[in-house]
């Protein structure tokens, strides 16, 4: 049994039914392509068979783990990482914790803190101050080790780990999850003896959460990654068995947002209301993003957070250029109960709530959002489930993924490289100087002085002019 349900009523009335006819056949096709793993790409398709193919005696051990930081009380574990290596982690930990975990309400397991997923100087410096004052430990999660922005952040929270706990137990707090034989980060995890964890060859980083570079996060945050597993399992084998247009929800999600592609809708804004998801729409529009936008096609993904988002990006939605659809997470159920309580005076106006839960008040934002919004000329796709909780997280995660490749296959593009990422970075190493990268800093820098932008530039250490 799966508890994810698309509904796709709401777009109907904005494509021909010619259009809905010949993306059908496009999507078969590129379902059976992801199946037969005959597509470009195809070397990356291990995240198809992860969930059935997870050692029970690697999650075992990972809860071990777990067990072993909260009993050491661990109060703050830092995943190092950027890109797929820490936003699935990040996406189930946020959608599943206690909103103020941070505030010491959470269930006595560590808190998870993230490094290496950007270059702020004072983001790092208010790192470490954290770290000087807390009982920590750490993975750092790289299938190279050499990727900038995590191999710097190792660099320098390694060096502070030694520092504080000295170097035999520094060990047995830095967690390598890389590759199986070959990499920086591989021969420094050897060298020091540090506890590994293997990224399969055959799986991205985007598609890389049900692999130990979520669950031991995941697992380490205190949350049931055997449930979330049995939940991807339960999608894989629905989808993997249906090749109905109608039954399969992964068909029906592709066809409706590539129906609506061609019909001049080019961005996809994923929906949610609630603040715990979040991470979980950041995660998605990596996944999506990286593997959709090349080759000069795709659907831009955005992501937006009702109702907050109702009163400042609302506006464009309901009134703007009409080159966007929605897709909304809607999570039908709650783990709490919160009623409006009466008010005598009523000098809001608002007793007609009072006795009303939240979750029903959140309930009826929506429905009146989607209405109001595909009057104003926006289709809008629903993705329903009951609850939140670590098994139908498995089955989003999964059923996303799934649905990302299909869609890739279907616009025609390789769904699992990322040539436009190296592009940022050949210039960054040229401005810093890199060996090797000499006559692209010169050519790099004459070309920034010449733009007007001179004053961007500085040596190491130096300041602007």
């Amino acid at each position: 049994m799966i508890h994810v349900n698309v509904e796709v009523g709401n777009t109907r009335q904005f494509v021909g039914a010619d259009v809905v006819e010949q993306v059908k056949a496009d999507v078969l096709s590129a379902f059976d392509t992801t199946v037969a793993r005959s597509g470009r790409g195809n070397d990356f398709l291990g995240w198809i068979d992860l969930p059935k193919d997870i050692d029970p005696a690697l999650v075992k051990e990972m809860q071990t783990v777990a067990a072993q930081l909260k009993q050491r009380k661990v109060e703050v574990f830092v995943v190092i990482g950027i890109g797929g290596s820490y936003l699935g982690a990040r996406a189930v930990i946020e959608a599943l914790g206690h909103s103020f975990a941070p505030y010491g309400l959470g269930e006595g397991y560590p808190v998870v803190i993230y490094a290496g997923h950007n270059l702020d100087e004072d983001y790092v410096a208010q790192l470490l101050e954290l770290l000087d004052h807390k009982n920590y430990a750490m993975a750092v999660i790289s299938k190279s080790g050499t990727t900038t922005e995590p191999a710097i952040a190792f660099r320098l929270l390694k060096k502070h780990c030694e520092a504080k706990y000295g170097k035999a137990d520094a060990k047995t707090r830095i967690f390598a999850i890389t590759d199986r034989a070959k990499g920086a980060l591989k021969g420094v995890a050897d060298m020091e003896g540090y506890p590994q964890y293997v990224i399969p060859d055959d799986v991205g980083g985007r598609y890389s959460v049900l692999t130990p570079v979520g669950l031991l996060p995941i697992a380490v945050a205190g949350f049931d990654i055997a449930a979330m597993i049995e939940g991807a399992n339960a999608m894989r084998d629905y989808v993997l068995a249906n090749r109905n247009l109608e039954e399969n929800p992964v068909l029906r999600y592709v066809v409706a947002r590539n129906s609506l592609y061609r019909t001049g809708k080019k961005v996809e804004i994923l929906v949610n209301y609630r603040p715990t998801l979040v991470y979980f729409t950041e995660w998605w529009k990596q996944l999506y993003g990286e593997s959709e936008g090349k080759e000069n096609r795709g659907i831009f993904p955005a992501g937006v957070t009702f109702t907050s988002d109702l009163h400042s990006m609302g506006q464009y939605i309901q009134e703007g250029e009409r080159q966007v659809f929605e897709t909304v997470l809607s999570v039908e159920g709650s783990a709490r109960s919160v009623v409006v309580p009466n008010d005598e005076q009523n000098a809001d106006g608002l007793n007609f709530l009072a006795g009303k839960h939240y979750k029903d008040i959140n309930a009826m934002a929506e429905l009146g959002t989607i209405l109001a919004h595909v009057d104003g000329g926006v289709p809008n796709i629903r993705i329903s489930v009951p609850q939140i909780n670590e098994r139908i997280l498995g089955e989003l995660i999964y059923f996303f993924e799934f649905a990302c490749a299909v869609s890739g296959y279907t616009l025609g593009v390789n769904p699992f490289d990322q040539p436009g990422v190296e592009a940022y970075k050949k210039n960054m190493f040229a401005l810093l100087n890199k060996p090797g990268y000499e006559a692209q800093s010169a050519a790099i820098r004459e070309r920034v002085k010449n733009s007007g932008n001179a004053n961007a530039l500085r040596e190491d250490g130096a300041e602007r002019k």
